[in-house]
């Protein structure tokens, strides 16, 4: 087959969005390690139903067909933010899949370019699904093994379809893996700043509260947007959008995943855990009604896996071993619950710091993801 016989189309009706969304299903057809998206959240982080990423985002996908018969689909994003923070007009792309074949996934990344030059963007950075706040990167190392929740998963062989087109590696990002006892047994040295940290600083940690759930969400959003304007790709987030993802994990946060530290009885750091729900989400092929919520709220209990998401701490107590103090308070809780392995992720490459403190306390790197960047 050539290239003209291959017809993109902007989607615009709601028969093509379900088309788009559905796709996967028949690509990954008998792929054990796929995950299915939750479909009422994928229809939001497609702005197929409303969600606050776009108050400022603008979205437009894509979907590729070949003899009538659907083989690919893109997203084309427009990131404010990022695009007022960093200061560069790039326009992002997301929620790619394609048959393995060159031509496919050409045309699909030659009708991301073109509607983002009729906006005069050439800069192109993904996979973004919307941004780096939610879903991001290819997976390009680790595909023994099923992601963790909310953690990407793609065909082995999309790196080379990306790349053929003239994409290159901007940042690598990992996740690391250990088990709890890992965890528990910390090296004694990284034991002893956690240690001295909480008696220097007089340090009070707590889980998130259920209660005040809102203030803490506050609070975490305070952290998140001061912690990381120093690493690679940050762009803060909007308190509608932490409000919006908040609200949809409301009921999947067990507040003993979580902790808060306070000094003075200000929030100075926190690290953020959720159960790994994917094998749930599997079983209920991705339809959270009218059972599939139900079964995953009822289920959590035997899940044995983690995924830590999120450590920061405010740049005035950066270096001193708050991280470590909030993850000694986790431990406990982890143990009881029964948890057996946890996921940290993910990490740039180019956090050092994250990287040997992971490193030195026995995790493995178990996956790679790549951020991959396009110029004319």
């Amino acid at each position: 087959m050539t290239s003209q016989t291959i017809l993109v189309r902007p989607v615009t009706t709601k028969s093509q969005q379900k088309a788009f969304i559905k796709f996967p299903w028949k690509l990954y057809q008998g792929d054990p390690n796929w995950i299915p998206p939750l479909i009422m959240n994928i229809k939001e982080l497609l702005n197929y139903k409303k969600h606050a990423f776009y108050d400022s985002a603008e979205i437009q996908t894509f979907l590729a067909t070949r003899d009538g018969e659907i083989v690919g689909r893109i997203a084309a994003i427009i990131d404010r933010a990022h695009n007022e923070y960093h200061k560069e007009e790039r326009g992002m792309f997301g929620f790619y899949e394609s048959i393995d074949d060159q031509a496919v996934s050409d045309a699909l990344f030659d009708a991301a370019k073109a509607w983002f030059a009729e906006r005069q963007i050439f800069l192109m950075r993904g996979p973004a699904n919307p941004s780096q706040n939610y879903e991001w990167g290819l997976l390009v190392e680790g595909f023994h093994s099923p992601p963790t929740f909310m953690m990407t998963y793609n065909k082995q062989y999309y790196a080379k379809l990306i790349e053929s087109y003239g994409f290159f590696k901007a940042q690598d990002m990992y996740a690391f893996t250990g088990t709890t006892a890992q965890i528990e047994e910390l090296d004694p040295k990284l034991a002893f700043i956690a240690e001295e940290a909480k008696r220097r600083f007089d340090v009070h940690v707590r889980p998130i509260s259920k209660k005040n759930f809102d203030q803490d969400v506050r609070s975490f959003l305070e952290i998140y947007n001061s912690a990381l304007p120093g690493q690679w790709g940050f762009t803060p987030m909007s308190a509608a959008e932490l409000r919006a993802t908040a609200s949809g994990l409301k009921m999947l946060i067990v507040p003993e995943m979580t902790t808060m530290a306070e000094i003075d009885g200000r929030p100075v750091a926190t690290v953020f855990g959720l159960l790994d729900y994917n094998p749930t989400i599997k079983k209920i092929d991705g339809k959270l009604f009218p059972f599939g919520f139900l079964k995953i709220l009822f289920g959590r209990k035997k899940i044995k896996k983690i995924r830590l998401i999120s450590t920061n701490v405010i740049p005035e107590y950066q270096r001193w071993g708050l991280g470590l103090v909030l993850m000694t308070r986790l431990v406990p809780d982890i143990k009881a619950w029964g948890i057996e392995e946890a996921e940290f992720s993910w990490v740039l490459e180019s956090n050092k710091l994250s990287r040997g403190t992971l490193e030195r306390g026995g995790t493995k790197r178990d996956k790679t993801y790549r951020i991959y960047d396009y110029e004319p």
